[in-house]
């Protein structure tokens, strides 16, 4: 952790949009019990898709869990809650740093 949080987030929501994954926003963040809320509108994984009655964006999953947990230097999980492919226009995600790295 070599910068402060918002400018990380900033820098990555530049980047996001630069290479037209999509467009990052933190909805919520709890930094002393490690938990976000963040949304991505415009997914490039599943945005326009139809509803399918289920999550679908497991790659952005794994990149939010990755980013996060290489900024952090803890475990971070992202489970998507909300989808595209849901019914919902945006896709949201709970973030938070696994049990047993507390």
């Amino acid at each position: 952790m070599d910068q402060p949080l918002d400018q990380f987030v900033s820098e990555l929501q530049a980047k996001l949009q630069e290479l037209k994954i999509g467009v990052l926003r933190i909805e919520e963040i709890d930094e002393e019990n490690g938990k976000i809320v963040l949304t991505v509108a415009e997914d490039a994984d599943c945005s326009g898709l139809p509803v399918l009655g289920e999550t679908v964006c497991n790659y952005d999953e794994g990149f939010i869990s990755g980013i996060l947990s290489c900024y952090s230097g803890k475990n971070y999980t992202a489970v998507e809650i909300d989808c595209w492919a849901t019914g919902d226009r945006v896709c949201r995600f709970n973030a938070e740093i696994e049990e047993n790295d507390q």
